[in-house]
């Protein structure tokens, strides 16, 4: 029986910190390594290393930890000193403050290696907020200011773990052993995953936007996601008081679950919506592509709208068309439904064959334009008002764009769009050139248009660049969008 089933304290503890390039751990590198081992005879281990992490350290990061380029460019790298980091960590919980940062960052190590680690994960943040609920501020640095701790080399990771260290030291003295121990072991028995997952996944999942994948036997593709917050709604999907029979069905389907950060919500909308589409998970049932997917066109008033294929319009066919249908039928739905609303002729809108005065008029609720009581042009402008509220939006940009959207963490990424078209999104100046100069030839997809007017209706002030040769008019409008 181990301490978290007793109810004991844990014998042994490492406390970690670690310095990175950034704060993804898909992008960004470990710079730094710092362990302080607590044994269980009281006596205490620290051991911290430099890591050359294979790429450059941003100025900001810089001068944020003190790590600079020049002081890594003779460190190991992680491989060289992965067995020892992993000899110091094995047999004792894993403890560091905010530690799915810290914990994530050394699994994607070992990975990378093709190695695995697991440990149990006590975070002192989560620790902090149970013993004092009272405060609403548990960084590391309002922990330091609230109990007097000291650190003299902060943003360092050997400093900051000592700092760990001394929190626990006073935690010790400051609650009696059974509370503490009580508040221990419920943070290291909470399971958020299936016993068939690997649990360290839970403390690897970020808090940030992004994309998720649910696999199951034999890799088969179960389901796509997105979310503002992966870790949370991840977690949600095996919350028994949030499953319904589906959500338990797919719980106990999972084998594995992989994920993308995107810098905001708008990179996780358009690649869920481009995910779902080429790559059919079996379970998920809206954003499929369509080839049926129509529009409602009006030729020229008083001509009766046309349900045409979103395919077989041009680009300068779109200004006089009203909404966009996943089939012909759902077209048809809906213009009945405005007729009967704004009491338009069934007849001449092409939805009944009858001769003479139509149905609705014979039952007093069409003002008559099919026996010629109401002028056709009148009737014809009456269609465009009732309309009005589908017309598809002109694309507001000259040409191809590249939008920027970037995270409170350092991740930047550029979705490059045209017409509204979603053509990819690029994390560096190699993939941006790559889609800019994409001969691909634009396509209206009813998700990516919906979730683009949308984003541009919400977000007045639009940081973007025009991919075009127009510089000029890009220069004009860009000055009117932003």
């Amino acid at each position: 029986m181990d301490a978290a089933d007793s109810g004991a304290l844990p014998p042994e503890l490492v406390f970690v910190d670690l310095e990175t390039t950034g704060g993804n751990v898909a992008l960004h590198r470990i710079t730094e390594v710092g362990i302080v081992r607590l044994r269980a005879d009281g006596s205490v281990e620290e051991w911290s290393s430099l890591v050359n992490p294979g790429c450059r350290i941003p100025p900001y990061i810089e001068s944020f930890t003190g790590i600079t380029n020049a002081m890594v460019a003779s460190a190991p790298s992680f491989e060289d000193i992965a067995a020892e980091v992993l000899r110091r960590l094995s047999g004792a919980v894993f403890v560091a403050h905010n530690a799915r940062f810290d914990y994530s960052f050394l699994r994607s190590e070992f990975r990378r290696l093709e190695q695995s680690f697991t440990a149990k994960v006590l975070c002192t943040v989560k620790l902090s907020r149970r013993l004092y609920p009272e405060f609403h501020r548990h960084s590391l640095d309002a922990v330091m200011e609230r109990h007097g701790l000291q650190c003299v080399a902060r943003h360092r990771a050997l400093g900051d773990a000592r700092v760990l260290l001394d929190f626990w030291t006073l935690l010790r003295g400051a609650w009696p052993q059974g509370t503490l121990a009580a508040a221990v072991c419920a943070l290291l028995q909470a399971r958020s995953l299936p016993p068939q997952l690997d649990p360290g996944l839970a403390d690897e999942l970020p808090e940030g936007p992004g994309v998720y994948r649910f696999f199951g036997e034999q890799d088969a593709l179960l389901y796509i996601g997105k979310s503002v917050t992966l870790r949370t709604r991840v977690l949600a999907h095996f919350a028994a008081e949030h499953q319904d029979a589906k959500e338990q069905r797919l719980a106990r389907q999972v084998r594995r679950i992989d994920w993308r950060e995107t810098a905001g919500e708008l990179g996780a909308l358009l690649l869920e919506s481009a995910w779902i589409k080429v790559q059919q998970p079996l379970l998920n049932r809206r954003l499929k592509p369509s080839a049926a997917s129509c529009t409602l066109r009006i030729p020229a008033p008083p001509l009766a709208p046309e349900i045409v294929p979103i395919e077989a319009l041009d680009h300068g066919q779109r200004d006089h068309c009203f909404g966009l249908f996943r089939s012909a039928k759902d077209a048809t739905k809906a213009l009945i439904d405005i007729a009967r609303a704004g009491q338009l002729c069934l007849k001449l809108l092409g939805l009944e064959a009858a001769s003479g005065s139509c149905f609705a008029y014979q039952v007093g609720k069409c003002r008559g334009a099919c026996v010629g009581k109401e002028p056709a042009l009148l009737h014809a402008t009456r269609v465009q008002l009732a309309l009005s509220s589908l017309k598809l939006q002109s694309w507001p940009f000259p040409g191809r764009v590249a939008l920027r959207e970037a995270a409170a963490f350092g991740l930047t990424e550029w979705h490059v769009l045209d017409d509204w078209d979603y053509l990819g999104t690029a994390r560096d100046e190699d993939e941006l050139a790559e889609l800019a100069t994409s001969t691909r030839a634009p396509r209206l997809d009813p998700d990516v248009y919906r979730i683009l007017v949308r984003h541009i209706a919400t977000h007045p002030r639009l940081d973007w660049q025009s991919l075009g040769r127009d510089a000029r008019a890009a220069s004009e409008l860009r000055a009117s969008v932003r």
